[in-house]
């Protein structure tokens, strides 16, 4: 009599179904790093936020908002199926990097954009600093001391298109002040005990380092409010003229938006101050200046994230900011 052969089981289920995507943790604004021993310090890295998911025989990479950008990131794609795991995700931040080492917003949308850039693709780096499910485990429950120790091995020491975001080991008011004087865009505090928590969480914090300059006011955009602006237009000082560097629609009241408005139509410009063609300019001659609080410069040239602080005369002792510098 023949025996029966014996059936192979199938392959047990994971533990933790794994998620198609994770609405990310996301940072609260804070004026000054916290203290305490609870936290830990990240650079800001100025980018994308990206989950890389990888599964057995697939890859994806998903947006903060949802979307599938698999095939933008082909170095980054390429990499996560070398990390030498059937199944993970993992959050970061893809950036491209400045010559001083400087994760840079222009660049990288030049890089990952259909213009021509100096910057390929391939340049992209995603810093991951986090782990949310690993080989059929949800960590998101776990605190993030232990999903940064279970990461860390898995991406540390790389060179490539994946790398680690290090902890930085210092009090965070001087950490901050040092990333501000290295110009980047500021820092991440993170509780070490925290789970993974998806929206705006006050576990984890984010204090930026703004800049702040003078630049000249060539006009304004109407609001839909009426008699008041809705943005000033822009310029800075190049060899012996302006060049418009972007528009500024936020910092200001109800009540200073209708001021401004009155200060800019006294002064009517006979022609523009700036090569400028945007539907529903309003120029005005270049005599005031206005105090203004950005992040960075975009890569072609305008503020990013201006915020109007003030307005004066614009006098010989008024510094206007200068391309030329």
């Amino acid at each position: 009599m023949a025996k029966t052969a014996k059936k192979t089981p199938p392959p047990a289920p994971p533990a933790d179904p794994m998620p198609r995507r994770v609405d990310p943790c996301v940072a609260t604004l804070v004026d000054k790093p916290p203290k305490g021993p609870e936290w830990a310090f990240e650079v800001k890295w100025d980018g994308y936020r990206l989950a890389v998911h990888v599964e057995p025989g697939e890859v994806r990479v998903i947006t903060r908002g949802g979307y599938d950008w698999t095939k933008k990131f082909g170095s980054i794609v390429a990499e996560a199926r070398q990390l030498g795991h059937a199944s993970m995700i993992i959050d970061g931040e893809a950036v491209v990097l400045d010559e001083q080492g400087r994760s840079d917003f222009g660049l990288l949308q030049r890089a990952v954009g259909k213009k021509p850039s100096l910057h390929e693709p391939s340049e992209i780096i995603f810093y991951a600093f986090d782990l949310l499910y690993l080989d059929g485990h949800d960590l998101r429950s776990r605190p993030l001391a232990e999903r940064r120790r279970r990461l860390e091995p898995i991406v540390a020491g790389r060179a490539g298109a994946i790398r680690f975001s290090e902890e930085v080991h210092a009090d965070g008011a001087e950490f901050f002040r040092a990333a501000c004087e290295l110009g980047l865009e500021g820092i991440i505090a993170k509780r070490r005990d925290a789970p993974y928590r998806s929206d705006r969480r006050p576990e984890w914090l984010k204090i930026k380092c703004a800049r702040r300059d003078t630049f000249v006011i060539v006009g304004y955009e109407p609001s839909t409010m009426p008699r008041a602006i809705g943005r000033l237009l822009l310029a800075a000082k190049k060899g012996n003229g302006l060049v418009y560097v972007g528009g500024c629609g936020t910092g200001w009241s109800n009540e200073e938006a209708v001021e401004l408005r009155e200060l800019l139509e006294a002064i009517p410009a006979t022609r523009p101050p700036v090569t400028l063609k945007r539907k529903g300019a309003v120029f005005s001659e270049p005599l005031l200046v206005a105090e203004v609080e950005y992040r960075a410069w975009t890569q072609d040239g305008k503020l990013r994230h201006p915020s109007f602080k003030g307005v004066k005369k614009r006098a010989r002792k008024v510094k206007v900011y200068s391309l030329d510098k």
